[in-house]
């Protein structure tokens, strides 16, 4: 059996699967490849069975969207290290060699993300994941390269390999063990965020997410939900709320959470400024569910937090206040 994993997430997903799998099987002999079907309706699994014979087909039995569908799916990949890999990521030569080394030579690595560049542009860091996520005290998540809608041009200056807070679900490698020991991802999320929920509950556990700039990848992006679509204003600012109140240390929680809910009524006001009321009604929907679901999450406390998980204590005053939109040297 060969080490490495790398499963692909699909749901009607045949055009992208035709212009980006053949970029995965070309540059990961060294790995076995799997696409997890969340129960398409176009043609996507006859035309890798066709295509791609080598490639590993786990059909899932509904939608279960980006959470759920990789829980049902990594359940029968038994490999030692997992490289969940978005329908719409373009690999390089050499990609995976640089991320199998680092986990062999740390055992205390759990999660790893490499580089992500803009597909579109490929000078440019992307928007998910980009050089290594963190988040400020609020739970705003920026990224080296990435703050908010700013993005920098890659000169080389991400290309080391540093601790970080979280790993993109773009392209997300974790051992199999840790992943399983940590319960996969929240299936409560369905979708966005729940990569940062998974690194920070392995950060309570004091496990290491590391980036990996001698790997690069490019990603497509917005390619399941648009940044325009009110739905993914609504699952990332209610997921946002969720992972807090499952993960702030204790002593943070609740004066943490009240200050978050003021700025996302900021952000409300500012859609509605600009006419996106659709966006300023998901915020809404976004508390609405947060306070019908509290005590669910509540009860998906673990036993350890801790309080230095955020890299800076608010990203939006640093950003739109002190204009500071380039992470380089600003942190």
């Amino acid at each position: 059996m060969k080490k490495t994993a790398i499963v692909i997430l699909n749901w009607n997903g045949k055009k992208l699967l035709e212009e980006f799998l053949p970029s995965v099987v070309r540059f990961s002999s060294e790995a076995t490849i799997y696409v997890a079907d969340n129960a398409s309706s176009d043609d996507s699994v006859t035309f890798i069975k066709n295509t791609f014979p080598s490639v590993k087909i786990i059909q899932n039995t509904d939608n279960f969207g980006f959470a759920k569908g990789y829980n049902q799916a990594l359940r029968f990949v038994e490999e030692e290290y997992y490289a969940l890999v978005n329908s719409d990521i373009e690999v390089t030569e050499n990609w995976l060699t640089p991320v199998i080394d680092l986990f062999d030579s740390e055992p205390e690595t759990a999660i790893i993300q490499p580089k992500i560049l803009d597909y579109k542009n490929k000078q440019m860091f992307e928007y998910a994941g980009a050089g290594g996520g963190f988040i400020d005290k609020y739970g705003f998540p920026f990224c080296r390269g990435r703050i908010f809608q700013t993005l920098e041009k890659d000169k080389g200056q991400y290309n080391d390999t540093i601790d970080i807070f979280w790993a993109s679900g773009a392209c997300f490698f974790i051992r199999k063990e840790i992943y399983r020991n940590l319960d996969g991802f929240d299936e409560d999320f369905f979708a966005h965020q729940e990569e940062i929920d998974l690194c920070w509950r392995a950060f309570n556990q004091n496990l290491k997410v590391k980036y990996c700039g001698k790997s690069t990848v490019y990603h497509v992006g917005g390619a399941t939900l648009k940044d325009s679509n009110p739905h993914k204003t609504f699952l990332n600012f209610r997921n946002s709320l969720w992972m807090m109140l499952k993960n702030l240390p204790k002593n943070k929680l609740f004066p943490v959470l009240f200050l978050r809910l003021a700025q996302d009524g900021l952000a409300g006001v500012k859609f509605m400024t600009e006419g996106k009321f659709s966006h300023l009604w998901a915020i809404l929907k976004a508390h609405f569910y947060f306070y019908l679901k509290f005590f669910r999450f509540l009860n998906k406390r673990e036993s350890k937090q801790y309080d230095n998980y955020y890299k800076i204590k608010s990203i939006t005053y640093h950003y739109f206040v002190k204009k500071g939109k380039i992470f380089e040297n600003k942190f």
